[in-house]
């Protein structure tokens, strides 16, 4: 059985879409499974789009997203070098074989010749003015010309391209995992470029040639490369490689929130989500971006969500690990249909996985953010405000942005509660309790609790009653974290201070 060769091809012309961290999983998912190689291999025969950084960036955010690249660009390998600028020597050889054998040919048309070209199509009412079987014979190029007419344009420098010899009457077909059999009839296929003038590949040629060098068994690709994939099929039977041939499968489209239509930077930017794994700012216009990690969201939670989009384990287990989603995956179970992009579920992935972060770690972040703001905090309280906060959250930031009243004395009170709980019980309870508090010598959640307890016992006035009173005091609003767990992170002192504050400040709202 051949072994499983996977990779993942990124152009370096910007950020890395999430769309792509998507089809990087699947392809990683699939080589962890089956004991095989992932591969990173960067596609950069386009250089007037090539955008510094963009590389660096691709290395990072798969990093982050916990794919570990086993060969390839950043790591090495047998089938170096893995940037496709880097290989034209390679590329120029299988051209030519192309050339030789008669299925390819030279090219001298000049865009004004090609603008000609398309509209007279257009003015004879033909739906595609392409370059194909029947247009090429009206065209400059190796068929049409002489051999000696051929060879004295190319040593006298004329600018041409290489483009491939589609056949006429042919059906093309292609057994994709995902989709099944593909059948396309090549009168609908054009003679694309395969070598540019300036020498350098086109994608389909690069990628076939690519391939078949570094043993790829399985091309695992979005949605938007199938109508590319039988133009794929000729070359690899041109250059005698059918039997090596991967096996292809084409992932469902990425779909707006809503559904409709395909997931763009725009539809992101408008709905306020992030469409890159990791902030980028644009080399050229300084815009910044922002990112998955940046924003708030942890890797594996993200990693989660992105499984989701578009496969499913069959089950109603939706919380997976990494070690999960690899024993899990299957190309199978990956639907025809485009996948919504339902960003109020990766916020919903990211509680689940907050929650299941230990106070300790959550801390940690707590104290990054609390350092950043400039307020001092040991990690024992860090700790315990994270205990009391995680089961509230979206994202780390959340702690610090819901929790302020934890480190700051509140100055304004919630008046909706204010106007229904303040009255004449709640004044007579919370200041018998200050001064129960007041004097007290050890103090925390539990003794907080008992306290409180009975001081309502003693004045025959029900705790449910006052509570969220009491509540009010301590943290300004009506609703929140386990309000004893409060008391106790806050301290005895800060408390009195509360309750002093609040019934200065309240009191004259009473009836």
């Amino acid at each position: 059985m051949k072994a499983v060769r996977v990779r993942f091809a990124p152009s370096p012309t910007g950020a890395l879409h999430i769309g792509g961290v998507r089809t990087a999983l699947y392809n990683f998912l699939l080589a962890r499974q089956q004991g095989g190689t992932m591969i990173l291999r960067i596609e950069d025969t386009d250089q007037t789009r090539y955008v510094p950084g963009a590389e660096e960036y691709i290395v990072k955010a798969l990093a982050w997203v916990g794919i570990k690249i086993d060969e390839g660009v950043g790591v090495g390998g047998p089938h170096a070098p893995y940037r496709q600028s880097e290989r034209k020597d390679i590329y120029a050889k299988y051209t030519q074989q192309l050339i030789d054998s008669g299925h390819a040919y030279y090219a001298f048309d000049t865009e004004e010749e090609l603008e000609q070209m398309r509209e007279r199509l257009k003015a004879a009412g033909v739906d595609q003015q392409q370059y194909n079987s029947i247009t090429r014979m009206q065209m400059r190029n190796s068929l049409t010309l002489s051999e000696e007419e051929t060879k004295a344009l190319i040593d006298k420098g004329t600018p041409y391209v290489i483009r491939l010899k589609v056949p006429r009457k042919e059906e093309v077909r292609l057994n994709d995992l995902i989709r099944g059999w593909v059948m396309v009839h090549s009168s609908q296929i054009d003679d694309k470029v395969l070598m540019k003038s300036d020498g350098m590949p086109t994608y389909h040629l690069a990628n076939v040639v690519d391939d078949y060098l570094m043993e790829i068994s399985h091309v695992i690709r979005g949605e938007e490369w199938l109508p590319s994939a039988p133009l794929h099929v000729l070359l690899y039977k041109f250059l005698g490689w059918e039997e090596a041939m991967p096996k292809f499968a084409h992932l469902p489209l990425l779909l707006k929130p809503s559904g409709d239509g395909k997931l763009s930077k725009r539809d992101a930017d408008q709905m306020g989500f992030p469409i890159f794994p990791l902030d980028w700012v644009d080399p050229n216009t300084n815009e910044r971006a922002p990112g998955y990690k940046e924003s708030g969201y942890l890797s594996d939670a993200l990693v989660n969500f992105l499984a989701f989009l578009g496969w499913n384990p069959g089950t109603t287990q939706e919380i997976f690990s990494m070690e999960e989603l690899i024993k899990a995956f299957s190309i199978e179970r990956i639907g025809k249909a485009g996948a919504r992009f339902d960003i109020q579920k990766a916020q919903w992935f990211n509680q689940q996985y907050l929650k299941a972060r230990s106070n300790e770690t959550l801390a940690e972040y707590l104290l990054t953010i609390l350092k950043n703001e400039g307020v001092n905090c040991s990690s024992e309280t860090a700790i315990k405000i994270c205990s009391i906060m995680k089961e509230r959250i979206t994202f780390p930031k959340d702690i610090w942005e819901q929790g302020k009243f934890l480190f700051f004395t509140p100055t304004q009170f919630d008046n909706a509660v204010a106007d229904k709980k303040w009255n004449n019980e709640a004044v007579t309870v919370l200041t018998a309790y200050r001064e129960s508090i007041s004097a007290l010598t050890a103090f925390d959640a539990t003794i907080a609790k008992t306290t409180l307890e009975s001081v309502t016992a003693a004045l025959g006035i029900g705790t449910g009653k006052i509570l969220q009173a009491l509540r009010l005091s301590i943290t300004g609003a009506g609703a929140g974290p386990d309000l004893m767990m409060v008391m106790e992170i806050v301290g005895k002192e800060e408390v009195v201070k509360r309750l002093d504050f609040a019934l200065q400040t309240l009191k004259v709202k009473v009836a």
